[in-house]
């Protein structure tokens, strides 16, 4: 897969993400123990963190992907736990599934120290 659409893929996941996070917390099932704003500053301020790479977006992709476990594992446990959310657990988990993936295949820099080795 060409890596330009993989990084693609792994940005619109990752924006995906986020808008369910909105959408989930805000707008289709609010919490009742919590404020919204509360709830989504939970929800987002994680997603948030990978922008700070803007100007790498190798590794703010990669940064999401390590993030995206989270949330991997937050719809595993909503599915199970919470089937009026099952849905949007299910979502969430093929998203997190997405950046994740696309975050994980990255071609080897040429050049490298380690690929200078030789072979035993």
């Amino acid at each position: 897969m060409n890596v330009n659409l993989q990084r693609r893929i792994g940005f619109a996941a990752w924006g995906g993400l986020a808008l369910l996070q909105i959408v989930w917390h805000a707008w289709l099932l609010p919490p009742a123990r919590m404020p919204v704003v509360v709830a989504l500053v939970f929800a987002l301020l994680p997603l948030a963190l990978p922008l700070s790479y803007w100007r790498a977006p190798a590794r703010a992709l990669l940064l999401a992907g390590m993030i995206s476990l989270f949330y991997f594992c937050h719809g595993i446990a909503e599915a199970y736990a919470a089937p009026n959310e099952r849905v949007y657990a299910m979502i969430e988990i093929a998203l997190a599934a997405i950046v994740i993936l696309a975050s994980a295949r990255m071609p080897k820099r040429r050049g490298t120290a380690e690929s200078k080795l030789p072979s035993e």
